[in-house]
């Protein structure tokens, strides 16, 4: 099978006959093709086969009422006692509202609650248990006024069925609609747009000596292979996106290796998330301290956005919103000559 990677540009001086990615703020003019065998080079954006064009350039559809054509920040509230970068802080429902109304108000687009910890080791968590932590938050952000949308993070249907009644307007599914056979036909019914992550194994397992043949072609293959699954249970492809899943059955080196490549993954023609927030291999690359604590991962968390956004990802993942905000504006100033 043939892949290819478009070389991701963002200055000014753009040649003709460059191309567009993803419709959004970054350009390419060629692309590396890559097989199993390995790179067989680069090839000019004009050469390539028209179906991976089109799915490479084509303007990704705005989801839940939220434009694509520009870099987009998720803020996370985790509603659990037992996460891993906050440890439990958000978990008391006054805290959770707080804190989710401050990060709208720092600049998030999207909010996404979860009730389960997916940290590396971490056990399920019974769906009643799941609802009674994220239900009554979205609902009272909902009825508090908050305007951004809201994501629910579960691997569960009966979750996702009680956040969506109560405003939830996008599912966040970590086990890309493998874990419960009754999310993806909730998904289609309800006509929401649902993210597809990648892990390898589960929370418990998934750092248990993790191995792929090729890291970036292999989680390539398993979102196209979730993709064709959804589209067979009615999801259309403009409301999919994709997350590569940074951090999930992942050694540092296969984290770099995808965020190295990560541009590859707009040849799905789904919008793009990234989620490196405070991940354990920010601390083990960046040192400092911030090996053991993932609050001095926040700087490391900037780096690997900003990473991301230069390869034209449009969704990301993060718990820090007004450095992420920050940095993203300072970068589109530099970059595009856009000011606030």
């Amino acid at each position: 099978m043939d892949y290819f990677r478009p070389i991701s540009m963002t200055d000014p001086a753009r040649p003709e006959g460059a191309l567009p990615l993803a419709g959004g703020w970054c350009w390419f003019d060629r692309a590396e093709h890559l097989t199993r065998a390995g790179s067989r080079g680069l090839v000019a954006a004009s050469e390539l086969p028209e179906d991976v064009r089109h799915r490479l350039t084509a303007p990704r559809a705005p989801l839940a009422g939220l434009s694509l054509d520009a870099p987009r920040l998720m803020g996370i509230l985790n509603v659990t006692p037992d996460s891993f970068s906050d440890g439990g802080r958000f978990h008391a429902p006054d805290r959770a509202l707080a804190h989710a109304r401050a990060m709208a108000e720092a600049g998030a687009e999207i909010l996404d609650i979860g009730g389960e910890s997916t940290r590396p080791g971490s056990a399920d968590v019974e769906r009643e248990e799941e609802i009674a932590r994220t239900a009554p938050v979205i609902a009272a952000l909902k009825e508090g006024g908050l305007r951004v949308p809201v994501s629910i993070d579960t691997r569960k249907s009966a979750v996702a069925v009680a956040a969506l009644d109560a405003g939830a307007e996008i599912v966040n599914d970590v086990a890309a609609l493998g874990y419960d056979p009754d999310l993806a036909a909730l998904v289609a019914r309800r006509g929401v747009p649902v993210c597809l992550m990648h892990a390898q194994g589960t929370p418990a397992t998934m750092q248990a000596d993790p191995r792929y043949d090729n890291v970036l072609l292999d989680v390539y293959d398993f979102l196209a292979e979730r993709i064709a699954a959804a589209e067979a249970a009615g999801i259309p492809r403009e409301r999919i996106i994709v997350d590569p899943g940074i951090g999930f059955g992942k050694t540092v080196a296969h984290n770099l290796a995808l965020l190295r490549g990560l541009s590859i993954f707009h040849g799905l023609g789904c919008a793009v998330l990234l989620g490196a927030s405070r991940k354990r291999f920010i601390g083990a690359i960046a040192g400092c301290g911030a090996e053991a604590r993932a609050d001095l991962r926040v700087p490391g968390t900037v780096a690997v956005t900003l990473a991301g956004v230069a390869q034209g990802v449009q969704i990301h993942r993060v718990h820090d919103i007004v450095e992420a905000k920050q940095a993203l504006r300072l970068w589109l100033a530099a970059t595009q000559g856009e000011e606030p």
